[in-house]
Formats: structure tokens, C-alpha cells, sequence
């Protein structure tokens, strides 16, 4: 049995959301979420789900470290698909946690879609979140909260020049982005009968 696949069955099953980076973007990491949900499956995982098509995953296990979850899944993705790509793991409480922190309540209710969290693999160093805001060129408002930047786009997403990449430079962590309505969708299902 591969490292990969060992569980501990005597450990409770918790609740945890993947989220991978940059996934079915157009000519970019295709994969169809039927066979990410069949993997997780294959790797001992239960109840697992996916949601949209942009690489959000829903399950529930007994190893409870996220960055071991982490490990374990891009492993499996290159290995097995092909993939190679980030994931960032959260437990049922860390994604409550999330929506609970949230610095921008009334840009969530008022505009849910230009309100983005970006989920990082690690939390950014003392001086990045201002380096980022530096950088910020338009109206986009910024507020880093551990390992999640929250992020307010009043003109849009597609045409502000505050990308992943400038993101991910000033706060030199990787990420992946999540709108407002896509996180409480994800709580949603992370919280449902079994999920947390």
C-alpha cells in the first residue's frame, strides 16, 4: 500500500474543502471534476463532491493535517491524471473561520460576485500585505488575514490589473481565488448533515 492510499481508520471522519489552482481555465489544466471525485474515492476519502468546474472538492477524512491532505492529493493528481497543479485544503472550522472573518460585509451583501477570497498555500511574511497594496492600481481594496487575502474588486475581476501572479508575487505564496458566492456555496456543503 503506497503512501497515497494509507488511512487510519480509527480516526473520525472530518470534513474538508479542496480547492485547486488554475484548473479548466480555456487550453489550461482540463479535468473533469467526475474524475477528481472518483480519485478521492480511490484514495479512501468519503462523501466526496464537487462543485462548479473550476476545481472545488468537498469530502470528508480521517487524516486531519491539511497541508498532509495537501501533499497527498497533488501527489495523486500528477500520478494518477496528470494534473500538476496546487491544492489548498481547509477544514469544516477553517472555512467557517473564513466566512466568519470576513472584513468586507457589505461588499459581500451588496456585490458578492466582485469579492474574492484567495485561499494560500502559506500565510505571507511581515511587510507583503503592504507591498501588495502598493502595487494596487485601481480600486481594488485589499486585507490579509492569515493564509487569506480578501480582496474587493468594484470594476470587475477580468479587467483589473491586480492578476493572481502580481497577487501571488507581493504576498510570495501561491493562491487560488474563490468569489463571495462560490465560499458560501462551498460552507454550504461543508456544513450539511455529515460535513463537519
Amino acid at each position: 500500500m503506497t503512501s497515497t492510499t494509507m488511512t487510519d481508520t480509527s480516526l473520525p471522519r472530518m470534513a474538508h474543502v479542496a480547492l485547486l489552482r488554475a484548473v479548466n481555465l480555456p487550453g489550461h489544466n482540463k479535468i473533469a471534476m467526475r474524475d477528481l471525485v472518483e480519485l478521492l474515492g480511490a484514495l479512501g476519502m468519503s462523501d466526496a463532491r464537487s462543485l462548479l468546474q473550476s476545481g472545488n472538492l468537498v469530502f470528508r477524512s480521517n487524516r486531519r493535517s491539511a497541508a498532509e491532505l495537501e501533499r497527498q492529493l497533488e501527489v495523486a493528481m500528477r500520478e494518477r491524471l496528470g494534473l500538476a497543479t496546487d491544492v489548498m485544503v481547509r477544514g469544516a472550522e477553517d472555512w467557517r473561520t473564513v466566512i466568519a472573518r470576513n472584513p468586507f460585509p457589505a461588499e459581500a451583501e451588496r456585490d458578492p460576485g466582485h469579492l474574492l477570497v484567495v485561499f494560500l498555500k502559506d500565510a505571507p511574511g511581515r511587510g507583503a500585505e503592504a507591498a501588495l497594496r502598493d502595487a494596487i492600481t485601481g480600486r481594488e481594496v485589499v486585507k490579509v488575514d492569515g493564509r487569506h487575502a480578501y480582496i474587493v474588486y468594484p470594476d470587475g475581476v477580468g479587467r483589473s490589473r491586480l492578476t493572481t501572479s502580481l497577487i501571488e508575487r507581493k504576498l510570495g505564496t501561491r493562491g487560488t481565488g474563490r468569489n463571495w458566492n462560490t465560499v458560501l456555496k462551498l460552507g454550504a456543503l461543508v456544513a450539511a448533515p455529515g460535513g463537519s
